[in-house]
């Protein structure tokens, strides 16, 4: 008689990115390359297009780490946060 063995299925999350951490990393890297930040990240979030940002200090690459939308999350809720309360 054959076995009736459960198969298990380990399902591995995406790892999760601090995003206040790599808009830090992205802005310090910007403006060591002597770009506006603020118009740079802006550009990057508006159009989706990562040649905004610098590849200096792998500041493209890190913010093609998160989703646009989480990005203007975090900046929302530390703007309401620090703003409106």
């Amino acid at each position: 008689m054959g076995r009736n063995n459960t198969q298990f299925f380990h399902v591995v999350k995406e790892q999760e990115y601090d995003v206040a951490s790599i808009l830090k990393d992205v802005y310090e890297a910007l403006t060591e390359k002597g770009y506006n930040p603020v118009n740079q990240i802006v550009g990057y979030i508006m159009s989706g297009d990562p040649t905004y940002i610098t590849s200096h200090k792998n500041a493209r690459s890190l913010i093609m780490k998160v989703e646009r939308d989480e990005i203007l999350e975090v900046l929302f809720e530390n703007y309401i946060d620090t703003q409106l309360k």
